[in-house]
């Protein structure tokens, strides 16, 4: 299995900022409790308030997957609609951190 990062960028509708963050937030819990989630953090930007971002540390792909079958996220994704401009950018990552991995991967360090 290979640990999997997925950072999600998330704008608010313009006043919607706030009941968004609400929203976010109330992920914390239940996902951190998802087998296979290391960690899930939400973020707002200091340059922009209306700018959210989530990182996530998943054992694998497969956790992640099933992270957007639970109730509380299809809940949250109801809600979203009404919350969020435009579409999310989702990104996801692997980690090579250690060049040893990135070697064994075939990546250029």
């Amino acid at each position: 299995m290979t640990e999997l990062t997925n950072i999600a960028f998330i704008r608010a509708l313009p006043g919607k900022s706030l009941e968004l963050g609400r929203e976010l937030c109330a992920l914390v819990t239940p996902t951190r409790e998802e087998e296979g989630c290391i960690g899930y953090e939400v973020h707002q930007s200091g340059d922009d308030p209306d700018i959210w971002f989530l990182y996530e540390n998943w054992r694998s792909a497969e956790d992640m997957e099933a992270h957007f079958d639970t109730p509380h996220f299809a809940a949250f994704s109801e809600r979203a609609e009404m919350l969020v401009e435009g579409e999310l950018t989702l990104h996801r990552f692997m980690r090579y951190s250690d060049v040893k991995v990135i070697e064994a991967r075939g990546c250029a360090a």
